[in-house]
């Protein structure tokens, strides 16, 4: 009986980490790289997942995404409004959204899309930074894009910024 509870209890627990899109590594130091792996954890009402797309906000820098076998990967590049300093060259533009498509992960399985970047130091420690995710499984799709930090029913991924590495409050 007690292992019935206790397994019911871990269900119940795991079921929400697995509803949605979300990041495996939720925490980042700002000015550093950022290596982001979206964990999708079903597809959208049955179907399988056909198709994901993550928008790259402002402040994500020096993105590049990682090639994933049976998907087709494509990028946008467009100007950032902030210019980012790589290493002593001025980057004026580069990718603001990422899609894999044309693969088929289905409902009952789990897999991660991954790409990496740089968090500018610009940016404010102790927030979260949201990756919109568009996640489209067939003629259905399921938009991760809630920014609003609050318990809502289709947050976007979210990391929370730390100082920078050696910061001292």
């Amino acid at each position: 009986m007690r292992f019935a509870i206790a397994s019911a209890l871990l269900l119940g627990l795991a079921g929400p980490a697995l509803a949605h899109v979300g990041l495996a590594e939720r925490e980042a130091s700002i000015g550093s790289t950022y290596k982001a792996t979206l964990v999708v954890g079903h597809g959208c009402s049955g179907a399988a997942t056909t198709e994901i797309r993550v928008r790259i906000p402002e402040g994500f820098y020096n993105v590049r995404p990682m090639p994933k076998p049976g998907w087709k990967l494509e990028t946008v590049a467009g100007p950032y409004q902030t210019p980012f300093d790589n290493h002593g060259t001025v980057v004026n533009e580069g990718v603001t959204e990422i899609t894999w498509s044309g693969g088929e992960l289905p409902d009952s399985q789990f897999d991660e899309f991954v790409f990496r970047g740089t968090f500018g130091s610009g940016l404010e420690s102790g927030g979260q930074f949201h990756f919109p995710v568009l996640q489209k499984c067939g003629d259905k799709e399921d938009a991760w894009i809630d920014t609003s930090g609050d318990a809502a029913e289709n947050p976007a991924p979210a990391v929370i910024l730390k100082p920078p590495a050696g910061h001292q409050h």
